[in-house]
């Protein structure tokens, strides 16, 4: 029976990666079309709720976390326990957490190019590129239209509603709604975007617009470095394989 909850959990965490994330091989991050919203807030530590629609259900999936953010570079770490609409068995929570892999840090390295998948239960960490030309864009490749939509209060923060319009070098617009806070130097403290027709929101709390420490958007030293999520994945497998095959009394 632990077995199947081992196998369950490694099937789950994949499902969970790939679906609650706008790129797969990594979490939540901000691009360069997206950071264009923040404006003049290009540094930035807040609690973020994302929230996306599972392709397979149409249900909302939220993934609460930790946003750090530092012109381009950012930081997401969250507990896959607490991410909400992932169909996930309380048995194969337990047995991730067990494992060590319910905590996850997604890093995104745009001036190296990379990005990287960080469990620190299991003091390892996958190491993926970045394909996306938006991904080594900055954000002044792109040009923002704004236009007021009204006034409106976001938790507990009087905003001016906008909406946005981000056009690329090569013309490609994305449309956005924003809420941004008078309170905190017009900080976007909710976003609405539609992509390729799913709807996608973003909530932060709790934000502070100081300069983050650098080794926020750094692996871990004496961490291991894995192949792939798979093989990350497989030695863990192994690890709990062998403890459940030991002799009683070793």
């Amino acid at each position: 029976m632990k077995k199947i909850f081992i196998l369950t959990a490694l099937t789950l965490l994949t499902l969970t990666t790939v679906q609650a994330q706008p790129r797969q091989g990594s979490g939540p991050h901000l691009g360069a079309a997206l950071t264009k919203l923040f404006g003049e807030n290009q540094t930035f530590t807040a609690q973020m709720e994302f929230q996306m629609p599972d392709p397979s259900s149409g249900q909302v999936i939220t993934m609460p976390g930790k946003m750090i953010f530092d012109s381009g570079k950012s930081r997401f770490e969250m507990n896959l326990a607490e991410v909400k609409g992932s169909k996930m068995p309380p048995e194969a929570a337990a047995q991730m957490k067990a494992m060590g892999m319910d905590t996850m840090v997604s890093i995104s390295r745009p001036d190296r190019k990379v990005a990287y998948i960080v469990y620190p239960g299991m003091q390892g960490y996958v190491e993926t590129p970045l394909t996306d030309k938006n991904d080594s864009a900055s954000a002044d490749d792109f040009k923002s239209e704004i236009t007021e939509l009204g006034k409106d209060v976001v938790d507990g923060h009087d905003c001016v509603k906008n909406k946005v319009v981000v056009t690329a070098k090569d013309g490609t617009k994305q449309e956005s709604t924003v809420w941004n806070a008078k309170d905190l130097k017009n900080f976007p403290v909710k976003i609405e975007t539609t992509d390729q027709g799913r709807k996608t929101a973003m909530f932060f709390k709790d934000v502070t617009l100081a300069k983050p420490d650098a080794g926020n958007f750094e692996t871990p030293s004496g961490f291991t470095k894995y192949a792939s999520l798979q093989e990350m994945m497989q030695a863990v497998m192994m690890k709990q394989m062998g403890g459940m095959m030991r002799p009683p009394g070793q």
